[in-house]
């Protein structure tokens, strides 16, 4: 998988580009590859992780996972199990 960040996303148009890391190719994002619950958007600057594939018109991200989505998970509830008091 490759990494990087997103250029811009237009959420009204649905899609935006990525710039992978390391290169300067753009890579069109179209918010059906965005791999989230609920409603699908990324936010410029925002770090991810995708698969690239030859599109038939350039290079397209695909399976894109936001690593700002994993980082912010609200994490998992504890449990607290109390003994019943001796009288």
């Amino acid at each position: 998988m490759a990494s990087g960040k997103v250029k811009w996303f237009n959420n009204a148009k649905g899609y935006g580009f990525i710039n992978e890391d390391g290169k300067e190719e753009d890579l069109f994002a179209h918010y059906s590859a965005i791999k989230m619950d609920g409603y699908k958007t990324l936010k410029a600057g925002q770090p991810v992780s995708f698969e690239i594939i030859q599109g038939p018109k350039g290079l397209h991200a695909i399976n894109i996972d936001s690593a700002t989505v994993k980082a912010n998970a609200p994490a998992p509830a504890m449990t607290v199990q109390h003994e019943p008091a001796l009288s």
